[in-house]
């Protein structure tokens, strides 16, 4: 055998090309391998790292239970109660054939008041699903129920739910939560935020066995904040039954009451009818959620008259003693007629009100600049909101234009041509009270007084309560109250519809108390009265009178009657100066 022969059959030296594709296949899954290590944990890490935390990382959060709402005194105007949640877990229905279980179906669907078929579709839908809610917010009666029936798959969850005390008394303030417990009405939603405070969350790793090993982070509970109103809820009570009884016993289609604190601004009570439950929504019309207190605006009639008459006394056209002439009981303002229902002839400016003579009120409204009138209806708060910030809030209708003719200044002084909210009343009547200071309203419960702005002296604006209380002796005896000088303005207004004025009504009255010192302001507004009586001084003073009666009582105010008659036995009646202004007008 020649050498080259050894050669060929030597196994070391045989197919060399395949020792060589060995190498570089062994190369090529090393290279493949680093290249997959580089862009795994260097290029793409979060997958791996995602899938090491699904298996050991932990979070465990705790709910905080939403805050409560007070009312000044303490009392609960809405809570957060523990409830149960029914849910289900359609994969171990399935894995375990609950739904064979017809019988403990049909009574849990009793129970949750479901159809048994709708509710067995709900699983059916998407049988690997893990969750799906059953029914939210069930009494604990109800929770232990479903547990008794033990239906695989089928567990309760705790919750809360709001509960709301007062009921329909309190429910345009209070407002409402949905089932989430997000705020959607009144201070639940203005105070959301507040009243939700955050849960807390603790992150951390767990090994093999379930122990934890690290602590990764921990985020604290910010606690919710409780509310506290300026509501008294005695008040609101009596408020709410006295307007509730007014709006159906004269059939009108609704209702609002403001009383308000003269001295701070704060609302002691606001109430509409008709109202709604906040416990029990269901089937329950849109409309009756509306605040109409503060939403719903009206053209104020003869309750702007003081206003107009103020404004006569503090630009110095005629003082508080003048005397005006109304004769012969009309006058007519370009081709358009203002007139009294008789010639009551010469009239001081508290016979203007006491008597609400139209003529009288445009005689003093004239008597002054116009760019002085509107002003000062301006400055009253007649174009803004009452700085309440509740939801909804409308600031009016009160045109701010160059060109306003006499007439149109005329049909201003006595309440037409505008259009405001019984809040905004509300304040108006409050800043006359406390001597011609407007201040911002408020519903939450204040520390001391908002600073306010002066709108009107002092003196006139004092001058004014005490003809307004002239006005409730001689001619709104139902605003009367025993024991206490009480003074007010009725309003009876037609309600604006398309091209004038239709023959439906709006009945106001707004007036003061203790007029030796006032404290409190109630505004009384009965929309639509459906009956033969609709003038402010027969369907809302009766109202006004039994409100401010009792929030007098419930906030312990002495009396003032005997010592008005004491005055009048020392002081003798000064002599009226007599002043005749702005002449007969012909047509």
């Amino acid at each position: 055998m020649n050498k080259k022969a050894a050669k060929n059959n030597n196994p070391l030296n045989t197919a060399p090309w395949r020792y060589y594709l060995v190498l570089v296949i062994v190369a090529l899954i090393y290279l493949s391998l680093m290249a997959r290590t580089a862009y795994i944990q260097i290029i793409e890490p979060d997958m791996l790292k995602k899938q090491g935390d699904l298996r050991s990382l932990r979070v465990t959060a705790n709910t905080v239970q939403r805050g409560s709402i007070f009312d000044r005194n303490g009392a609960e105007l809405a809570i957060s109660v523990p409830v149960e949640t029914v849910w289900a877990d359609p994969k171990i229905i399935m894995d375990n054939k609950a739904l064979a279980m017809t019988e403990h179906w049909q009574a849990l669907a009793d129970v949750l008041d479901q159809d048994i078929n709708k509710l067995t579709a709900r699983v059916l839908k998407n049988p690997r699903k893990r969750f799906i809610y059953l029914e939210r917010k069930i009494s604990p009666a109800v929770a232990n129920y479903v547990k008794e029936l033990k239906i695989p798959g089928i567990h309760l969850r705790k919750e809360s739910k709001r509960f709301y005390p007062a009921g329909e008394i309190s429910a345009h303030i209070i407002g409402f939560t949905n089932v989430d417990d997000k705020g959607i009405e009144g201070i639940e939603r203005i105070y959301d935020k507040q009243l939700t405070g955050t849960g807390g969350k603790k992150r951390f790793r767990k090994d093999a066995k379930g122990r934890k090993i690290e602590i990764i982070s921990v985020e604290e509970a910010e606690q919710a904040q409780d509310i506290t109103l300026s509501i008294d809820q005695r008040i609101q009570a009596i408020a709410y039954k006295e307007l509730k009884g007014a709006v159906q016993a004269f059939k009108a289609s609704s209702g609002s009451v403001v009383v308000v604190n003269v001295h701070t601004g704060e609302i002691l009570a606001m109430t509409n009818s008709p109202s709604y439950n906040p416990n029990n929504r269901r089937n329950t019309a849109i409309h009756r959620f509306r605040n109409r207190a503060i939403t719903d605006i009206y053209e104020p009639g003869s309750t702007m008259k003081p206003l107009t008459a103020l404004t006569a006394l503090d630009f110095g056209s005629v003082k508080a003693n003048s005397i005006i002439n109304t004769s012969p009981g009309w006058m007519r303002l370009g081709g358009r007629r203002v007139s009294d229902p008789r010639n009551r002839g010469k009239l001081s400016v508290e016979d203007i009100l006491v008597t609400s003579s139209n003529v009288g009120t445009a005689k003093l409204a004239l008597s002054v600049p116009k760019n002085y009138l509107l002003d000062k209806f301006f400055d009253a708060g007649f174009a803004e909101t009452t700085g309440t910030d509740l939801v909804g809030e409308s600031a009016g209708m009160m045109h701010d234009r160059s060109r306003w003719s006499k007439f149109e200044l005329a049909t201003l002084s006595f309440g037409y041509g505008l259009a405001i909210t019984p809040m905004q009343l509300t304040r108006f009547y409050a800043a006359l009270a406390n001597g011609g200071i407007k201040r911002e309203l408020s519903i939450v419960k204040r520390d001391k007084p908002a600073e306010g702005e002066r709108i009107f002296s002092k003196e006139n604006s004092l001058a004014i309560v005490n003809m307004l209380e002239a006005v409730v002796d001689d001619h709104v005896p139902r605003a009367k109250i025993d024991g206490y000088r009480v003074g007010g303005k009725t309003g009876t207004s037609f309600k604006a519809v398309a091209g004038g004025y239709g023959n439906d009504y709006v009945g106001l009255f707004a007036g003061m108390a203790p007029i030796s010192n006032p404290e409190i302001v109630v505004v009384v507004v009965i929309n639509d009265p459906g009956g033969d009586l609709y003038h402010g001084g027969e369907v809302a003073a009766p109202v006004f009178s039994r409100v401010m009666k009792g929030a007098l009582q419930v906030l312990n105010i002495a009396p003032d009657a005997q010592k008005r008659q004491a005055a009048n036995q020392v002081v003798k009646p000064a002599q009226a100066e007599k002043k005749i202004i702005a002449g007969e007008h012909n047509a």
